[in-house]
This record gives structure tokens, C-alpha cells and sequence, in this order.
């Protein structure tokens, strides 16, 4: 049974008031824990305990729900009948949307037997003289699932949402969830695997962790259920690139740390984070602090951090106190430094890395390919490893016809004038009038959201442009992000793209969401498509691409090489222009880590995580720990 589905814990605050709408009582919890529960007599309570006052009963009838900001970890309920409100803040999404959903399906399950099971309540409690039992709801089943959506159309117990406010209002919080008898709109498309969920369990019991794995492994995916399981008003998603932090929902890391590049003393930079009261706030404020793509994250950089978190929050730990979850794989990109500057560090060269990381994981199942052989050699190429057979077959690619439906292959390149110059290039060889996209942008916040998210500005098209999808609109379709097609026409002025599936999209305005250094959701409104004949290979991060050529003569970091051919689905949707072995290698510091990483796993005891182990287990746990310390002596 997953708890979350009758348990929840967030801050919460009770309101009562007349009919009139004073109030005449109201109290505060910072955290509470809530409960669906039943009594003997089937009838239904939510149930509200803290550890300092008695619990609070609130029978579940006659409610209104207004659940418009639960991606935020929002939402609240009034009881009509006892002229109760609740409002919730500060709950993981997830749990949020999965505890709302729970009483909405119980509540509607129960609306044919409410008035039998009333009247035999009543009599019951008249005949009893006992005190209530109550007992946890059970969870949702598929067929409890089912009732609910055919009973939809009907009236239900509860009411809905109060109608949609001002649509500036609704741009700057976010998208407004689906209803809750839908699957949660937080989750992302599919399940966790195994090896996903033991590190999902990592993270809520608190431990600061590290993992990683190969381009295809979920490593987004899971980092986005991760994000949405955690108190939103205590945890800061971050990554070292602004696309990449687009992808999460959150900021870079920069802009959350507020000591800029990081350039300066340390005592400086202490300085500066505790005189700026928003940049201290956030830093005594974060209790879970995410960073993805830390690969990308300078050494140096990572190590300042850890320090003046320490100072701004005057707690000795490692990082202040705070949990640490950091993703990323250390063989694709390397940290982004300035070339005037000293030799660029690997953020596990710190000395502060092995104080900080608690457990480390690896993901190991590939979903991006499915073609064994295209499997086997992109794992030698992460790794600088390149065999004649390896060369060979690449090489032959180049021969390969992948172009279908007048859809060319994508150009990826390793620097992003050439793919701009590539695009434009292009763009004005096609006959035909242009039609420009200027995007919707929050006041003021077009430079970060264009450093920030995928989406451009200013989107110029013409029918016969080769664009990407940029969003994924319908998985099942195949209208998925990374997906390409051409421009085929304009349908009251809108663009009409066929993909190379053959499916036909008019592409309508979506939104981009991302935060700035205070936490404010700033938002991007634009067509979800770029101009797709050429992509730069540091933005294909994350994307996956049905047909895709490259040329890595101009190759000028390790694993950029391996970045650009793991972006394809399978060999036979690739063509690599000029493939030479020596465009392929692999930093030997980076190397070196990973094989004391990969000891460090094997290592590892894996225990149920977030559970309290008995005094036993403990002792055992500790035996086993000096044993292997003396057989790593000897």
C-alpha cells in the first residue's frame, strides 16, 4: 500500500467562521499530519494531529475543494457543514495530488449507499453507548478508479473548484492540475523501475546522495518524481545549465547560491551571501537542495558553496546541514570554465565531495536504445574506448540514407554559431513568406528565459522548415520532445507540421516555467517547435533524436563525442560524417573516479532506507564495516 494515498504531511492551518464569514477561530501548525479514516458506522473523517494538540476530526461531507495550485504543494478544503476551512501549503506534490485524489474517489465511491448508510449510523450510535473506533481507509483500487470516472458526469459529493481567475494571475503560478480521478499530472509518463524507486527511497530518508548513469537511463525522469515528492517551500531544484534546470522546474545553481561566478575569497564571498537578506533567507530556508548535471559544475565553484553554506546557516555539517541530491554523469560534459582562469576540477576532486556524499547509485537500464549492438558501443565510446570494429561500423554510417518524407537528419554540432548559422542558412533558401512567433514572456524576464529554456524568443518559420517539437504533447502519438517534422502549412496561423511518423500537429502556444533567484515562477509562452536542421550538441542534453547526422571533426571536449551519438534512437537513424578515433576520449581523472565509484557500490550495504534498524542490526552493521576496513588494509 502506498501511504501517501491516506497519509500526508504538511503545514496546515484551520479556519472557522460564522455563516456570515467571520472568523471565530483559527490555528497554525507548521507541520501536521493528516489521515483518512473511518469510524464503525462507515463513516468517513479526515483526521488532523500534531504532537503538542489533541487531534481535530472533520467528517468528509459537504466539502469544496479547491485544488488549483497543487503542483505548488497547495491546496485547500472547507467543510460547508461545520464552517471549517483547511488550508494546506508546504506538502510534496506528489503525495498532495495522490491524498486529494484518494478522498475523491472514496467520497464518490460512497455517494449510492450515503443515505442507508446514514439512517443505519444513526441507530447504531443510538444502540452503542461506546466510544468510535476508527481505522485507516484502505487505498484506492483499479475499481475504485473506475467507479469514480462513471459516476463523473454526475453530480458528486464534492463541489468543484471556484471558477479560474485572471490569466496573468494564472501564468505566473503554473499549470492548473487535472482532475483528480486522472493519473497525477506530476508524475512524468510511465513507472519507476527497481533501481529508480531504491533511489527515490534514499532521498526521503534524508541521505545525501549521488547518482548516476549512462545517456538513456531516466536519469531527468526520476530527477522530476524526486522534485515533486519533497516540501516545495523547503527544496530548491537547481542545475548547473539554465536548459537543464528548465527541464526540472527549477534555477541554476548560480542563481540560487547568490555569490555570483564564485570568483574572490572565500571570505568575501561568506560576506556577500550573509549581507544579501534574500540570498540568506534561501540559504537558512533550504532543507533539500538538488543539483542536476553536476558533471557541468566546477570544482572550485562546488567547493566555495558547501563552505559559505556552512557559514550563512552557522551549522558545522557538511553543506550546512542541508541534504544534498546530486545527478549527473561525470563521462558526458565537463564543468564550463573561463579558459583565462586556472585548469578546470571535477567537483568529486573537491575534498569536500567524500564529507558530503552519504550513498551512491547507478542507473543502469537503458530506455533511450533498444539495438544491443548501438547499446555496447556507445558504452565503449563513454568510456574513450574505440575498437576497429567499433570504427568501422560508425564509419559506414556515413553511407546511410535516414532522411524520409522530405524530413532531413538534424546537424548536431559542436559549437552553437555553426548550428545558428546552419539554421538560417536555410531558412532563407526557402521561397515563401515568413511568419514570426514572438514569445509571451513574465515583465521583465526575457533574457533569463531565453537563457533558461528551450524555446526561442523570436520563432521565424516558413513552410518547408525543418522544426523539433520541444514539449512532449502526446507520448502515444509519437509527439514527443525531440521529435521532427516539416512545416506543411498554416492553418489560421498556426503551424501545421508532418512528423516523421506521418502524424500532423498544429503546433499551439505551450508554457515554460522556470524560477528565478527568489523562487518566483516565471513563465514562457511560445510554439513548442525550433528550427531543427542543425542543434548545438550541449543543447541536445536530454533530447532524443529519431534521425540525426553529425560531424565531430571540431570535437573539443571529453565526452562531447559521446553526448552527440548517444542523442540517437539506433543505428540505423544515424549518420557520422567524418568519424575518426582520435575525436573520442575519455578524462583519465574522470576514468579513475568511476572505478573507485563502481568499489564503492559493491561495498555498499543496501538496507531497507528510512527505516529505524534495531539495535541488533546495528552492531552487525558495524562488525561488517571494521571487517572490511582491515580486509581493505591488508
Amino acid at each position: 500500500m502506498d501511504k501517501g494515498e491516506t497519509f500526508l504531511s504538511c503545514a496546515v492551518t484551520a479556519e472557522w467562521t460564522t455563516p456570515e464569514g467571520s472568523i471565530i477561530r483559527k490555528v497554525n501548525h507548521k507541520t501536521a499530519s493528516l489521515r483518512l479514516i473511518r469510524n464503525e458506522f462507515r463513516e468517513m473523517f479526515m483526521e488532523i494531529t500534531t504532537d503538542k494538540h489533541a487531534a481535530i476530526r472533520l467528517g468528509l461531507k459537504g466539502i469544496n475543494v479547491f485544488k488549483k495550485f497543487m503542483a505548488e504543494g497547495k491546496a485547500s478544503i472547507k467543510f460547508q457543514e461545520v464552517g471549517c476551512t483547511l488550508f494546506l501549503s508546504n506538502a510534496p506534490p506528489t503525495n498532495l495530488v495522490s491524498f486529494l485524489r484518494t478522498m475523491f474517489i472514496k467520497m464518490t465511491g460512497d455517494k449510492d449507499n450515503h443515505t442507508t448508510t446514514t439512517k443505519q449510523s444513526m441507530r447504531a450510535k443510538l444502540l452503542s453507548g461506546k466510544a468510535q473506533a476508527f481505522e485507516e481507509i484502505s487505498p484506492v483500487t483499479v475499481a475504485d478508479m473506475h467507479n469514480a470516472k462513471n459516476k463523473i458526469s454526475k453530480a458528486t459529493v464534492t463541489t468543484p473548484s471556484p471558477p479560474r481567475k485572471r490569466k496573468a494571475q494564472e501564468e505566473s503560478r503554473g499549470p492548473e492540475p487535472k482532475k483528480l480521478y486522472s493519473p497525477s499530472p506530476l508524475s512524468c509518463q510511465g513507472t519507476l523501475n527497481s533501481e529508480q524507486q531504491r533511489v527515490l527511497e534514499a532521498c526521503l530518508s534524508g541521505k545525501n546522495i549521488f547518482f548516476t548513469g549512462s545517456a538513456g537511463t531516466g536519469k531527468s525522469f526520476l530527477l522530476k518524481r524526486i522534485v515533486t515528492a519533497l516540501p516545495p517551500d523547503v527544496t530548491v531544484a537547481t542545475a548547473s545549465t539554465g536548459v537543464a534546470a528548465c527541464h526540472i522546474g527549477g534555477t541554476t545553481l548560480h542563481a540560487f547560491a547568490g555569490i555570483g561566478d564564485g570568483s574572490g575569497s572565500l571570505e568575501n564571498l561568506c560576506q556577500k551571501a550573509t549581507k544579501l537578506p534574500l540570498v540568506a533567507q534561501k540559504w537558512r530556508k533550504c532543507k533539500h537542495l538538488i543539483i542536476d548535471e553536476i558533471s557541468m559544475v566546477d570544482g572550485a565553484f562546488f567547493e566555495k558553496l558547501e563552505a559559505v553554506a556552512r557559514y550563512v546557516r552557522k551549522n558545522d555539517k557538511p553543506f550546512g546541514g542541508i541534504q544534498l541530491i546530486l545527478c549527473g554523469d561525470f563521462l558526458q560534459l565537463p564543468p564550463v570554465v573561463d579558459k583565462s582562469k586556472k585548469a578546470k576540477k571535477f567537483c568529486f576532486q573537491s575534498p569536500c565531495w567524500d564529507k558530503c556524499i552519504e550513498l551512491c547509485f547507478e542507473l543502469k537500464e537503458i530506455h533511450r536504445q533498444t539495438d544491443q549492438e548501438f547499446i555496447t558501443i556507445l558504452n565503449s565510446i563513454r568510456i574513450g574506448r574505440v575498437t576497429k570494429e567499433i570504427s568501422d561500423r560508425l564509419l559506414g554510417t556515413a553511407k546511410q540514407k535516414i532522411e524520409s518524407d522530405g524530413i532531413l537528419a538534424t546537424r548536431l554540432c559542436s559549437h552553437t554559431n555553426d548550428s545558428k548559422m546552419i539554421n538560417n542558412s536555410k531558412l532563407r533558401d526557402l521561397s515563401g513568406e515568413e511568419k514570426i512567433f514572438a514569445s509571451q514572456d513574465s515583465d521583465n524576464a526575457t533574457n533569463m528565459l531565453d537563457n533558461q529554456t528551450i524555446a526561442p524568443s523570436k520563432l521565424v518559420l516558413k513552410i518547408g522548415a525543418q522544426v523539433m517539437l520541444l514539449k512532449n504533447i502526446n507520448v502515444n502519438a509519437g509527439l514527443v520532445n525531440g521529435a521532427r517534422g516539416v512545416v506543411v502549412r498554416f492553418d489560421e496561423g498556426l503551424p501545421v507540421v508532418r512528423f516523421k511518423n506521418k502524424k500532423e500537429y498544429t503546433a499551439r502556444a505551450e508554457r515554460w516555467y522556470v524560477k528565478n533567484s527568489s523562487g518566483t515562477l516565471l513563465c514562457r509562452k511560445q510554439i513548442p517547435l525550433n528550427l531543427a536542421w542543425a542543434f548545438s550538441i550541449h543543447k541536445s542534453q536530454g533530447l532524443t533524436l529519431d534521425c540525426v547526422e553529425m560531424s565531430l571533426s571540431k570535437i573539443f571536449e571529453a565526452g562531447q563525442a559521446y553526448v552527440a551519438l548517444s542523442r540517437a534512437q539506433s543505428l540505423d537513424t544515424l549518420r557520422v560524417l567524418d568519424f575518426d578515433s582520435r575525436h573520442v576520449w575519455a578524462d583519465p581523472n574522470v576514468l579513475e573516479f568511476y572505478q573507485r565509484f563502481r568499489r564503492r557500490l559493491q561495498h555498499m550495504e543496501i538496507i531497507p532506507l528510512g527505516r529505524p534498524l534495531s539495535d541488533k542490526t546495528n552492531k552487525k552493521l558495524k562488525l561488517r564495516e571494521i571487517l572490511q576496513k582491515q580486509m581493505t588494509r591488508k
